[in-house]
């Protein structure tokens, strides 16, 4: 498999208890929500640029790093897979929002990880559990995709 370099905006720096969203209009970064006391980002979260989800929104993106980021940050990374996932809305749609999983290619610490292990999986998913239930939404993991599937996934608009 050739492997293909996407670029990631970071919203959200792993280790936040705070969650940022890129506002497309001010093109600034807009403090969203806090979690509650103990919880925090597990891995950085952002987008992929030039791509649109099922929620209207670009595709989300996970990246495990072992550099300190920061909202506004971008990294070329690569796609190492992506948690299925089907998301309730407060008002009861259904609506497909996997996230996708990447490695900053400069990376020296995850420079050999292709698929995530199946506790960080399981660990993940929980997270996403806990944090959509948060805002009255319901998400539900629907298995693991590696890097090929998942790559095949994103559309760029």
């Amino acid at each position: 498999m050739i492997i293909k370099e996407l670029q990631v905006v970071i919203e959200t720096p792993r280790g936040s208890s705070e969650k940022f969203d890129f506002d497309p209009v001010s093109r600034f970064f807009v403090l969203s929500k806090a979690l509650p006391a103990g919880m925090v980002f597990p891995f950085d979260f952002g987008f992929i640029p030039g791509t649109r989800g099922e929620d209207g929104g670009p595709l989300d993106i996970l990246v495990l790093s072992e550099f300190k980021t920061f909202s506004g940050c971008m990294l070329k990374c690569r796609l190492i897979g992506a948690v299925k996932g089907i998301q309730r809305e407060a008002d009861g749609t259904q609506i497909r929002n996997d996230r996708y999983i990447a490695v900053p290619f400069v990376s020296t610490v995850y420079k050999e990880v292709d698929v995530m292990p199946d506790k960080l999986i399981r660990e993940l998913e929980i997270f996403l559990v806990a944090y959509h239930q948060l805002e009255g939404k319901q998400f539900r993991p629907m298995g693991y995709l590696d890097a090929a599937p998942a790559y095949e996934q994103i559309k760029f608009v």
